[in-house]
C-alpha cells in the first residue's frame, strides 16, 4: 500500500513548501505543473521522477488515484521541472510494475519499503521551453 492519505494532506501543507525550491533542481526529484481538472487551478507537486531515454518515470508514493495523476491523465500531459529545465511531457501511461525495474535499483529497494508499484511514465514532447 503507497503512503496514507493523512500523510498526503500533511506534504500538501508542509512539506511541499520546503521542498518546493529545490525539488526542481536535484537528481531524483521534479514538480509537476498541472491544472486542476475542476478548478481549472495551475498546482505544482513535487515528486521522484526519473528519465528513461525519452521517457520519464514518476513514482506515485500516495499511488494511482492521486489528485495530481488525475490532472495530468485528463490534460494528457503535464509540465516536469527537474534539474533546473523544464520540459513538456505528453502521453501519460499508468504502469503498474511491482518489481519496480522502472526506476533505478537503490530506489527500487527505498519504494519498495513503502510498497509503491505504480508509477506515471510519460514522454517527452519535442518542443521545450
Amino acid at each position: 500500500m503507497p503512503l496514507p492519505r493523512g500523510l498526503a494532506r500533511f506534504n500538501l501543507v508542509v512539506t511541499n513548501r520546503i521542498t518546493g525550491p529545490f525539488a526542481g533542481r536535484l537528481p531524483g526529484f521534479g514538480i509537476v505543473v498541472h491544472t486542476g481538472r475542476k478548478s481549472g487551478v495551475e498546482r505544482r507537486t513535487p515528486v521522484n521522477v526519473f528519465r528513461a531515454g525519452e521517457r520519464y518515470v514518476i513514482a506515485l508514493t500516495y499511488g494511482p488515484e492521486a489528485q495530481w495523476v488525475r490532472n495530468v491523465q485528463a490534460a494528457g500531459g503535464c509540465e516536469l521541472i527537474t534539474r533546473g529545465r523544464q520540459l513538456r511531457l505528453r502521453d501519460p501511461q499508468l504502469v503498474h510494475d511491482p518489481a519496480r525495474e522502472l526506476v533505478p535499483r537503490p530506489v527500487a529497494m527505498i519504494l519498495g519499503a513503502i510498497a509503491v508499484e505504480h508509477f506515471l511514465v510519460l514522454d517527452r514532447s519535442i518542443t521545450e521551453r
